[in-house]
C-alpha cells in the first residue's frame, strides 16, 4: 500500500511542463516519441500494434515526429514506465489496466472475473460512452489515455489439470499486480503471487509457483504450456492494456503534430484490436500443434467456475461504480454486432 500511495503522490508533484528527449537516429527539429513496453516485438497483439504504430509515425511524420520503441521492458517495466512518462524518459506506454490502481479503481472493472462473454462485448464497451468515459480517469495524475489496446480472455493452467475450481485449491498461482484477481484466486482456495511478467517463466519452471493465467498470446509466446501440465480454456477474465501519455508532454504538442499523431494511433489502435482475435485463436492452435495440452469446460463446469468466482464483484463495486459494471453487463447482451465476434 505504502508504493501506491507514493506512486500517486509522486505523479501530482510532477503536474508541470515536460520537455522534449532527442535521440541518435531522429533529426534535431523532429519530436522524439518513445514508446517503451514489456512484451515481445513479434508475436503479441501489443507488440506488433507498437511496430505498426512506430512505421506509420515514421513514414507519415517523417520530419515532423519519430517514434522508437523499445519492446520487452529493454527501458522500462511496467512498474517504472508511469513515472518515466511524468519525468519525460518515455512518451508513451502501454500497461495492462490492472497497473494503474494507484491512480484509479475505476478500471477493477475489466479485471472482474466472467463479466464480459466474448471480445465483441469487450469492444462494444470500450468504444462505448462509458468505456471512452475511462479513458480520462486519471486526469488528477496527469495522464491521459490515448485509448485501448486488446489482447484477450485469459485461460488457467498449472502443473496438474483444472477441470473444476476445487481442482485449483491449495495451489500458488502467478497473478499481475491487480487486487481483483488476488481475490479471485483466494476465492478458489488458492494463492496469489504477483510476479512481474518477465519473471513468470521461470517462476514457472522452478516450482515457485504452480500455474498462472494468461491469454494464448501470451502463453505462447512466453513458453508458458511447455513447464505447465495443461492450459483450460476458462475464458474467465479480460487482458488489455491502456495506451497512455502525460497530459502536459500531449499538450506541449503543435497543433497539427498532435492532431495527426493521434489520428494514427487511432486508426492503428481500431485495426490491431481488431486482429487480436484472431491472434489469440491461431496461438491456441500453435500449442497444441506443439505439445501443449488444452482442456475444454463442459456448460457444468464452466458454470461452476463462474458460480465460485463471480460474487468477487462485489467486494469492488464502490470503488468501480454501478453505473460502470452495468454499461459492461449491458454490452455483453447479445445483440448485432458489427467487428470482433
Amino acid at each position: 500500500m505504502k508504493e501506491i500511495v507514493s506512486a500517486a503522490i509522486f505523479a501530482l508533484s510532477l503536474c508541470s511542463s515536460l520537455p522534449l528527449y532527442a535521440a541518435d537516429h531522429c533529426d534535431d527539429d523532429e519530436v522524439v516519441i518513445k514508446f517503451s513496453h514489456v512484451v515481445s516485438a513479434e508475436g503479441h497483439p501489443k507488440g506488433e500494434m507498437a511496430s505498426a504504430l512506430a512505421r506509420r509515425i515514421n513514414e507519415e511524420m517523417d520530419g515532423k515526429a519519430c517514434m522508437q520503441v523499445f519492446p520487452s521492458a529493454k527501458l522500462f517495466d511496467d512498474d517504472k514506465v508511469m513515472e518515466a512518462l511524468l519525468l519525460g524518459d518515455v512518451q508513451l506506454a502501454a500497461p495492462s489496466l490492472s497497473k494503474f490502481e494507484a491512480y484509479t479503481l475505476k478500471y477493477r472493472v475489466f479485471d472482474l472475473p466472467f463479466l464480459f462473454s466474448s471480445m465483441a462485448a469487450v469492444k462494444s464497451f470500450t468504444e462505448g460512452e462509458v468505456g471512452q468515459e475511462l479513458l480520462g480517469a486519471m486526469s488528477d495524475y496527469c495522464f491521459v489515455g490515448l485509448g485501448y489496446m486488446l489482447n484477450g480472455l485469459k485461460q488457467f493452467s498449472a502443473d496438474k489439470p483444472l477441470q473444476l475450481p476445487r481442482d485449483a485449491t491449495g495451489l500458488d498461482f502467478r497473478v499481475q499486480n491487480s487486487d481483483v484477481t488476488v481475490a479471485m484466486i483466494e476465492a478458489l482456495g488458492a494463492s496469489a503471487r504477483k510476479i512481474r511478467f518477465g519473471d513468470v517463466y521461470t517462476a514457472l519452471e522452478r516450482g515457485k509457483v504452480d500455474g498462472q493465467e494468461n491469454t494464448w498470446s501470451n502463453i505462447f509466446a512466453e513458453n508458458f504450456y511447455t513447464v505447465q501440465d495443461g492450459v483450460t480454456e476458462t475464458n474467465h477474465q479480460l487482458l488489455a492494456y491502456l495506451a497512455v501519455v502525460s497530459r502536459d508532454w500531449l499538450d506541449s504538442l503543435q497543433p497539427d503534430v498532435q492532431y495527426q499523431f493521434l489520428k494514427i494511433f487511432d486508426e492503428v489502435s481500431k485495426e490491431y484490436n481488431a486482429r487480436a482475435l484472431g491472434m489469440n485463436a491461431f496461438k491456441k492452435i500453435q500449442i497444441i500443434e506443439n505439445g501443449g495440452v488444452v482442456r475444454q469446460l463442459s456448460p457444468d463446469q464452466r458454470d461452476k467456475w463462474v458460480e465460485v468466482m463471480k460474487p468477487v464483484w462485489d467486494q469492488f463495486i464502490d470503488g468501480i461504480g454501478q453505473d460502470v459494471i452495468e454499461a459492461a453487463m449491458e454490452a455483453s447482451q447479445p445483440r448485432k454486432r458489427s467487428g470482433l465476434h
